[in-house]
């Protein structure tokens, strides 16, 4: 074994990527570049880190499968570091079996927590849960322990379980203080802080506050009828009603509940669901059939009675209607509230997360950067988008455990 190239990788397992370019930054044979360009990714030069390991990719003879698809995890890391999610999974899924097939279990193990943290990324919820328990972390290093937990909590932020969260934070920091990189802790904190932070806003009876995420997940289990403008849905005890293809409906809805127990105008609902300042016979007309839809909808939790004015919500056995709002409401906050994790995206990457077109994407970031909300940095395919000012670092450590020349 060469001693520079075991002195390196070493380093690199310890979190120190000076020390490790200190071995290895004059050599170009491929081993030293496959350790130079995970250096590089943890210093945060993620396109350097790109050059230097697909060299090494092609350094490595085909004998050194192993090598190789190592190299291969790695730069599907940086990909999802720099939230280029366009990555060929079947590229990183080939190289896991290589890595199975070798009984390198533990990079085996990194390539599944990769698939598994981009899918839920993009709100693949269930396919993330159905990979993450193909996964056996019984003998995971204090590394790839800490990324592993922080992928469950993170599930169940998303699924509104705010104790089962805590708990897999709590064994993701212990994890992140025994591998002692400091990286890792920092992720850690950062991914605590969610808890902490309003996720959501009340809106009920003329008045309005944030709501944690325990709060919420609270809420939904409270007798309350709860409009949930976040998932366009209406949600009583068990009961979900989705109109996230009904906006219309929506629209309705939200302001019925937010003038709960109190009536809306027919005007204010026109304008409110047909988006229009004046409102005439025909958008009245429009506006009883839309109602008598939206009653229909609803006719399991709540009425929608006629008033002298208007129109108002009557829950059939809830105590109290409220609306469940964002944190945050403008044209496009659901943009900002992905480059709000602090790493650079490209469109393609945030088209793919919000589910909708690259054109659209691309129109809200071009009006978020006229308003100095957003910057870009890049041109064609390597452009990414990002909120100012923003200083990161590569998420976790690449290729923990045993290092990609033994």
């Amino acid at each position: 074994m060469d001693p520079l190239i075991t002195a390196a990788g070493r380093a690199l397992a310890a979190g120190d990527p000076l020390g490790a370019l200190k071995r290895v930054a004059l050599r170009d044979d491929a081993p030293a570049l496959a350790l130079r360009g995970i250096a590089m990714a943890q210093l945060g030069d993620l396109v350097r880190a790109k050059e230097l390991l697909r060299s090494a990719v092609r350094a490595f003879g085909p004998q050194e499968a192993l090598a190789r698809a190592r190299c291969v995890v790695a730069e599907a890391e940086i990909a999802f570091v720099s939230r280029d999610l366009g990555w060929a999974a079947k590229a990183l899924d080939a190289a896991r079996a290589t890595l199975e097939a070798h009984g390198d279990r533990v990079n085996a193990a990194h390539a599944r927590h990769l698939e598994v943290r981009r899918l839920l990324l993009i709100g693949r919820i269930d396919e993330a849960e159905q990979a993450l328990a193909k996964l056996d972390s019984g003998h995971l290093p204090p590394a790839l322990r800490t990324a592993h937990e922080l992928v469950i909590a993170g599930i169940a932020m998303r699924r509104l379980r705010t104790k089962a969260a805590r708990a897999a934070l709590a064994r993701a920091e212990r994890a992140a203080h025994h591998a002692g990189i400091p990286a890792l802790m920092a992720e850690v904190e950062s991914a605590s802080l969610v808890l902490s932070t309003p996720a959501a806003r009340l809106i009920g009876r003329g008045e309005e506050r944030p709501l944690l995420l325990e709060e919420v997940e609270a809420l939904l289990a409270s007798e309350a009828l709860v409009v949930d403008a976040c998932r366009h849905v209406v949600h009583y005890e068990s009961k979900v009603i989705s109109l996230a293809k009904r906006p219309v409906l929506f629209a309705l809805a939200r302001a019925l509940g937010e003038a709960w127990p109190g009536d809306v105008p027919r005007d204010m609902l026109v304008a409110r669901a047909f988006r229009l300042k004046l409102a005439d016979e025909s958008h009245r007309a429009r506006l009883r059939v839309e109602l008598a839809r939206l009653r229909s909808v609803l006719r399991t939790v709540a009425d929608v009675n006629a008033t002298k004015r208007g129109f108002t919500l009557v829950p059939r056995r809830a105590r109290e209607v409220v609306v469940l709002a964002r944190p945050v409401e403008e044209k496009h906050a659901s943009v900002l509230a992905f480059l709000a994790d602090g790493e650079s995206w490209s469109s393609s990457a945030l088209a793919l997360a919000l589910g909708t077109s690259q054109r659209t994407v691309q129109r809200s970031l071009d009006s978020l950067a006229e308003a100095r909300k957003v910057q870009s940095f890049g041109r064609g395919r390597t452009r990414r988008w990002m909120t100012p000012p923003v200083l990161g670092f590569a998420t976790t450590l690449l290729l923990p455990g045993p290092l990609p020349i033994d």
